[in-house]
């Protein structure tokens, strides 16, 4: 009877000085700053109250017909939001990452300037990329549209980017033999053998896409998120939880498809 080999669990390797030290700043930093930002047993405790009674006055939500009526139709708009930005970015997104991706970018060196122009568009939140184009474009959807594509680039920018620097060298090396340029590389190697992954990012995409959009309204630029901002600043808390609950449904079932979708592609 064959022997089994057991592998046994790597153990913890020591910590050298410098990252004790590092760990320690760490947890200093931690501590200190939990003790400025982090609620205190006493606001959760005065604080249960009030979210009590703010919950018993949003109940039971309004189902006028007139209200439902005007919330299917700035739904409609977010969709549509979501749905062009998203889709506007990820076409976009496809030269820019070939330019970012290391090895394969027809740039060189240059590469690193279009993946800080990706990180610089992942690293400005929604919310300030929407007050720009609201206050550049104006108040409505087309802001919130801008803002998605942007937000979309700087997402989808740097994902397109990863896969095609893993992409198979092989297939690469073969076409550049032959002495196919960086385009024909990209579009007869790189892409056939990313394509899954550039789907599942997309999918990915669009659903961040409807999650953003729903909020982008808090600040003018359109959708169902001006429905939910008009609510609270009129104190009509009942239409609120009914727009909550309706955007809960809209995410839930965005959510369900997209894993329905990339659970074939895989």
């Amino acid at each position: 009877m064959a022997e089994r080999t057991i592998h046994m669990p790597k153990r913890f390797t020591g910590v050298s000085p410098l990252n004790f030290v590092l760990l320690v700043a760490l947890g200093g930093v931690i501590l200190t700053s939990m003790g400025k930002v982090a609620p205190s047993p006493q606001q959760l405790a005065d604080g249960v109250p009030d979210m009590t009674r703010l919950v018993g006055r949003m109940l039971p939500p309004n189902t006028d017909p007139d209200f439902l009526a005007r919330i299917a139709r700035r739904i409609l708009e977010t969709f549509q939001i979501a749905l062009v930005g998203a889709l506007i970015g990820i076409v976009l997104s496809l030269p820019i990452a070939w330019f970012a991706a290391r090895s394969v970018s027809p740039l060189g060196r240059g590469n690193l300037l279009a993946k800080a122009f990706v990180s610089f568009l992942r690293t400005v939140p929604d919310l300030v990329w929407a007050l720009l184009f609201v206050a550049s474009i104006g108040l409505g959807a087309v802001a919130g549209t801008m803002t998605i594509v942007v937000d979309t680039i700087g997402f989808c920018g740097r994902f397109f980017a990863e896969a095609m620097e893993d992409a198979e060298k092989e297939p690469q090396e073969a076409l550049s033999a032959i002495g196919a340029g960086r385009g024909s590389i990209l579009v007869g190697a790189i892409l056939p053998d990313i394509m899954p992954s550039l789907v599942n990012s997309s999918l990915f995409a669009l659903e961040k896409a409807v999650r953003s959009s729903v909020v982008l309204g808090l600040v003018g630029a359109g959708g169902i998120g001006q429905e939910l901002k008009v609510a609270f600043d009129l104190f009509q808390y009942r239409n609120a939880s009914m727009i909550i609950l309706t955007i809960f449904v809209i995410v839930f079932l965005m959510e369900v498809c997209t894993d329905k979708l990339r659970a074939r592609i895989q």
